[in-house]
């Protein structure tokens, strides 16, 4: 599998924009604490970010927003803001300025990483910075188990200087978050906090890669399952996420963990039931065979979301994060919270980035049947 389609299937922090009127309600933001951190966070109204915002107020933590007042503005009414553009170099509005903590959800040049952190070098004592699982060169591309001492991909000096904007990373995708984590950790050296995050799914997340299934599922009828039934999957909630890096700052976590599901292993089937579960339509799952799929030519990732062929079902260990404090909810309700959030938010309109089109699905159901003499 090449960087692209890599990036696309495992870059979650990017460009979901969120339909927050939307999103189940959440905690209510908590009185100031005496010893509550005082948190600026670069980003902060995407996908992630709003999730974390209002689990670090429910924890009586005091936010700022730094960002371009672009997306999603009307976020946040009583929380600072400040407003600044990092790939033009537009930081004026940090100047001066003293936190406990930073949280960097916006971070892919790693120019931009440095100009931060390095401005608040000697003016905060925590630094967390969001980067990926696609940092590990053959994730998604051998069968094997990555933990955190696991290489890393590399970008030439070279391609690196050419990047100034987040839609320039893209074909350096994960190499330029490992290079990212690097300027981060020299600046503020045993000070910071890097989170590597699989799937980030969820409420709000319209990249569409999970919501697919719940939304698919709850149709209806013969659904076509791809590959093995006991193919292992890993998205992390980002509500969990989002609580976890709370907790990362209030115990001031340090080094760098992955961060994917779950507490044991969950296979295709049990995920697929799960939707199933979630809905009162009648389903019955037709599992098409990866060669059948292959001959067929479905496409993993995104034409069949979640499918990760036999040779390239890259496991992320999850040890060292978990033995940090990450927990997760049941997986059950990612999924009904997700399928609620879909129904809401985009009604019966088409996904048009992911899932398999239902003429195509039809027919190919249709063969497997035809091969079984049903």
């Amino acid at each position: 599998m090449n960087e692209t389609s890599r990036r696309t299937f495992l870059g979650a922090t990017g460009a979901a924009a969120l339909a927050a009127q939307l999103l189940p309600a959440a905690p209510a933001a908590a009185a100031p604490r005496r010893d509550g951190k005082r948190i600026l966070v670069l980003g902060g109204t995407g996908f992630l970010g709003p999730h974390f915002v209002r689990a670090a107020m429910a924890r009586g933590h005091v936010l700022t927003l730094f960002n371009r007042g672009k997306t999603n503005p009307q976020l946040f009414p009583d929380v600072e803001k400040l407003q600044g553009d990092r790939e033009k170099g537009e930081l004026k509005a940090l100047e001066g300025r003293t936190f406990d903590a930073v949280v960097d959800t916006s971070g892919y040049v790693p120019a931009h990483v440095e100009a931060t952190a390095r401005m608040f070098a000697d003016k905060a004592t925590h630094y967390t910075f969001i980067s990926s699982i696609s940092v590990y060169g053959q994730f998604g591309e051998r069968a094997d188990v990555f933990d955190e001492t696991s290489a890393v991909g590399q970008v030439s000096d070279e391609d690196a200087a050419k990047v100034n904007t987040i839609r320039g990373s893209m074909p350096f995708y994960g190499p330029l978050k490992a290079r990212c984590e690097q300027a981060a950790e020299a600046t503020k050296p045993g000070r910071t906090f890097v989170v590597r995050p699989g799937l980030i799914v969820g409420p709000g997340d319209n990249t569409d890669r999970f919501t697919w299934w719940p939304v698919r599922v709850d149709q209806g009828g013969a659904v076509l399952a791809p590959g093995d039934q006991d193919g292992i999957i890993q998205v992390i909630d980002v509500r969990d996420l989002a609580d976890w890096m709370v907790h990362g700052i209030e115990q001031q976590l340090t080094g760098t963990f992955n961060a994917d599901g779950f507490d044991g292993r969950v296979s295709m089937a049990e995920f697929l039931h799960g939707c199933k579960l979630a809905t009162s339509k009648p389903v019955e799952f037709v599992w098409g065979s990866e060669e059948f799929l292959k001959e067929h030519e479905v496409g993993a990732w995104m034409e069949m979301p979640l499918w990760i062929p036999r040779e390239g079902r890259s496991i992320a260990s999850n040890d060292k994060a978990r033995a940090a404090g990450l927990k997760f909810r049941p997986l059950a309700d990612t999924i009904r919270d997700t399928l609620a959030w879909a129904k809401a938010e985009r009604g019966d309109k088409p996904f048009a980035r992911t899932g398999v089109k239902p003429d195509k699905e039809a027919r190919l159901i249709a063969l497997l049947r035809e091969a079984k003499g049903r």
